[in-house]
């Protein structure tokens, strides 16, 4: 049952990563970029610059005011922006599931379990210590101090340009994913043998918001600027969360998270 609940706690450290402060606010302007060529391609192939339009289009009240800004592209051009999509996924999917086989081939067959035991202990001090560092970092600035790969350039294709980036983002982006997604390397470590199945649960708990959207570019974007004015307490919340799991790992008593009853029915317990 502890696998299982590790595999749970990957999939929601995923979406977690995904709705953090330094993800959520750009992801539309981020898709945007990666989609810019295939939004013009559509265009000049359809040969109607009205029918797309990648710029946002205001709408006016009847009481003088202006409404919500709404981005009006064809559906050539959102299909485009689905397939970028999937292709930023599968650049990072791609470098989880190597790191997965990588640690299930080469630790899973090379430790006893007295050795794993210490990998759990080591494992949850490092992911509790995460979520401390989360925590502090909403005092401490030089905590936020943010590495990522924003300048690597576009290629004549844009799915290859999103593949690329997708590649980049496995590893580029902190301080708020970083501890994040350390936590979920540290957990398949201590868990060489699911190691693989913890790094895919992390990438589709990751992968699967982004490709919803992309594929509900427009009103998805209206979604998650209402959504970003409620993460003030993302780090907070977050880093108790892995204190609490890490310090569960230390005592190898993962498996009490199945006793909480909405965990547990996910479970059929």
């Amino acid at each position: 049952m502890a696998i299982e609940t590790s595999i749970l706690i990957s999939a929601l450290a995923g979406l977690g990563s995904f709705l953090s402060p330094c993800i959520l606010p750009i992801i539309p302007g981020f898709l945007s970029y990666l989609s810019s060529a295939s939004i013009k391609e559509a265009t000049d192939n359809d040969g109607d610059t009205d029918n797309v339009q990648g710029t946002n289009q205001v709408n006016k009240n009847p009481n003088g005011g202006t409404g919500n800004q709404v981005i009006i592209i064809s559906k050539k051009a959102r299909v485009n922006i689905f397939i970028n999509t999937i292709y930023f996924v599968l650049g990072f999917s791609l470098v989880f599931s190597v790191l997965g086989v990588i640690l299930n081939s080469v630790l899973a067959v090379s430790i006893g379990t007295d050795f794993q035991q210490y990998l759990s202990y080591i494992g949850g001090i490092i992911i509790a210590a995460f979520g401390v560092n989360l925590i502090l970092s909403l005092k401490i600035a030089r905590l936020n101090i943010e590495k990522k790969f924003t300048k690597i350039p576009k290629f004549k294709t844009s799915y290859i340009t999103s593949f690329v980036f997708g590649l980049a983002f496995a590893a580029g982006w902190t301080p708020c994913v970083g501890p994040i997604l350390g936590s979920t390397f540290t957990l398949a470590a201590a868990n060489p043998g699911t190691a693989y199945n913890l790094l895919l649960a992390y990438s589709l708990g990751l992968g699967i918001p982004f490709l919803i959207t992309g594929a509900f570019f427009s009103q998805a974007t209206g979604i998650i600027k209402k959504i970003t004015k409620h993460l003030k307490y993302f780090n907070l919340i977050m880093g108790s969360i892995l204190i609490v799991v890490g310090i569960l790992i230390f005592f190898n008593q993962l498996s009490l998270l199945v006793n909480i009853p909405f965990v547990g029915k996910l479970f059929g317990n």
